[in-house]
């Protein structure tokens, strides 16, 4: 169960010294730090459960909800999330794992996002149309599709069968969000090997 620092210090208040005894307690093993202010009572606690709560507003997405979708075919190890207008990269290395967060659009944040509960935890994760749109729009503009396609399937390994499940009218509706060629690309990608 994630906790607050003052969650914990209210817990405690009957101690001479609430801060010494939280302490200790981390020292023991009974409360694992997450972040500042942050803390974990299941050292065993999935890493992308946490993320929504080290750093937000935010949601999965990019390259490790690609990998959690099957889009790709590597296991993804760094919990990549999409948060917006915070102007900067945040990265956070900690004990459940290393999470990353990068802005998307502010028109697009709020779209196509999954809450998924997993035993008393919940978590935000982007639906595989805009976990690619999101990766797409952190890329570099491919100059035509031949070399969005090579972007695809061989630099981030995307299987050609997982890309044509996608719903193509979500990407639509999320392309003009984004304001991405690559995302433009993607559509009209899509649709020539349809």
């Amino acid at each position: 169960m994630i906790k607050t620092t003052d969650m914990i210090l209210e817990e405690l208040q009957s101690y001479a010294n609430p801060k010494t005894k939280l302490s200790r307690m981390v020292k023991q093993g009974k409360y694992f730090q997450i972040a500042r202010g942050l803390y974990e009572t299941d050292k065993n606690v999935p890493g992308h459960l946490l993320a929504g709560s080290i750093y937000g507003p935010s949601y999965i997405s990019f390259e490790y909800a690609l990998g959690f979708y099957g889009m790709i075919p590597e296991a993804v190890y760094t919990i990549t999330s999409a948060t917006f207008e915070k102007r900067k990269k945040k990265k956070y290395e900690t004990a459940f794992g290393t999470f990353t967060y990068r802005d998307v659009p502010s028109a697009a944040f709020p779209l196509n996002i999954r809450l998924i509960q997993e035993g008393s935890y919940f978590y935000r994760i982007a639906e595989p149309e805009k976990a690619l749109c999101d990766q797409l729009y952190t890329m570099p503009p491919a100059k035509n599709i031949k070399l969005l396609a090579e972007l695809l399937f061989d630099d981030l390994r995307i299987e050609e069968t997982e890309l044509l499940k996608l719903e193509i009218e979500k990407i639509v509706f999320l392309s003009d969000r984004y304001h991405s060629t690559n995302i433009k690309k993607l559509i009209s990608m899509i649709r020539k090997m349809r």
